[in-house]
């Protein structure tokens, strides 16, 4: 029972001192925080933007002949593109066509990467 008076004493004393304290903002206390916001920034914001800005101008060139891939995994040729719908029909066999949204065509197929 005496052990718990000292204890109480002690916490009512440490938090006059917590309180006694001002609490100033420092510019130290500051800076890790933009430090962290800068390095999130190059290291996720910024490439990602890169990537979308990217992908934005492949699907927007996007023209009858090329050799596509969709985010489904279907490779096939571009046969139309319909601008209103926001679509292209892709030839993925012999009279065989799908039409897919724009945006889920994921990569142009080149000629160096289908000989590998």
């Amino acid at each position: 029972m005496l052990n718990n008076l000292f204890i109480s004493d002690a916490l009512a004393q440490g938090a006059e001192a917590v309180a006694a304290t001002p609490n100033e903002f420092s510019f130290s206390s500051f800076v890790p925080l933009v430090l962290i916001f800068v390095i999130f920034y190059f290291l996720i914001i910024r490439p990602q933007t890169k990537k979308m800005k990217d992908h934005q101008a492949m699907v927007n060139n996007l023209k009858s002949g090329n050799k596509v891939v969709t985010s489904g995994g279907i490779v096939g040729v571009v046969k139309d593109v319909f601008e209103k719908e926001n679509q292209v029909e892709i030839e993925i066999a012999e009279n065989v066509r799908v039409k897919v949204l724009r945006q889920y065509v994921t990569e142009i197929v080149t000629d160096e990467k289908s000989k590998k």
